[in-house]
């Protein structure tokens, strides 16, 4: 095991349903081989559904602890992988909002793939950002004040935190790429 991210608490948070098999377990398991520390919180402390392409079901995943119980403190980064329903159901989720609020009041970094950033629209926290996500949500985080680009990765440190944005989970080697230079920038 690398320990590139060694000490590192990176927090996945996710609804109980409808979430992006690839986009919860592939940045799980691959900042766990780097060394961080990484830790799943649901909606509740049940199992999670995962899909494949929001369509196909596939393994339930359980998570580590319910999103009631976390410590935003506690946490270096925070991940929010797509799923349309899984996305759909954290935005209207008030702890989760308070949650990523807590965050970035904590200058902590964000990174959010797919249909994730659906969060931070109703967070109210992507003015002024500029990020890519799958494109049907362009409009939404347009109308929200974010500038939106089609692009593979986006690093945006405007307004005074750092989010990383991917669009879906052919990126995701570039999204846990730049999750993993976010640390080892702030680290050296």
């Amino acid at each position: 095991m690398s320990a590139e991210l060694d000490g590192i608490r990176v927090l996945i948070v996710t609804s109980n349903t409808g979430v992006e098999r690839d986009e919860l377990l592939l940045p799980r398991d691959q900042l766990r081989a780097l060394g961080a520390h990484v830790t799943h919180a649901a909606v509740e402390e049940i199992d999670v559904h995962t899909f494949r392409h929001d369509l196909i079901p596939s393994e339930p995943v359980r998570p580590d602890m319910a999103l009631s119980d976390i410590d935003p403190g506690t946490f270096d980064v925070v991940v929010i992988p797509g799923g349309t329903v899984n996305a759909d159901k954290l935005r209207t989720n008030g702890p989760a909002r308070e949650l990523v609020r807590s965050l970035i009041a904590a200058d902590r970094p964000i990174a959010a793939i797919c249909h994730g950033p659906w969060l931070l629209v109703d967070a109210e926290v992507v003015k002024g950002k500029t990020l890519t996500s799958y494109p049907s949500l362009r409009t939404d985080l347009i109308n929200a004040g974010a500038m939106w680009v089609d692009e593979p990765v986006v690093r945006s440190d405007a307004e005074g935190w750092t989010l990383i944005t991917s669009r879906k989970p052919d990126d995701l080697p570039d999204f846990v790429d730049a999750i993993a230079a976010e640390f080892s920038v702030r680290t050296s």
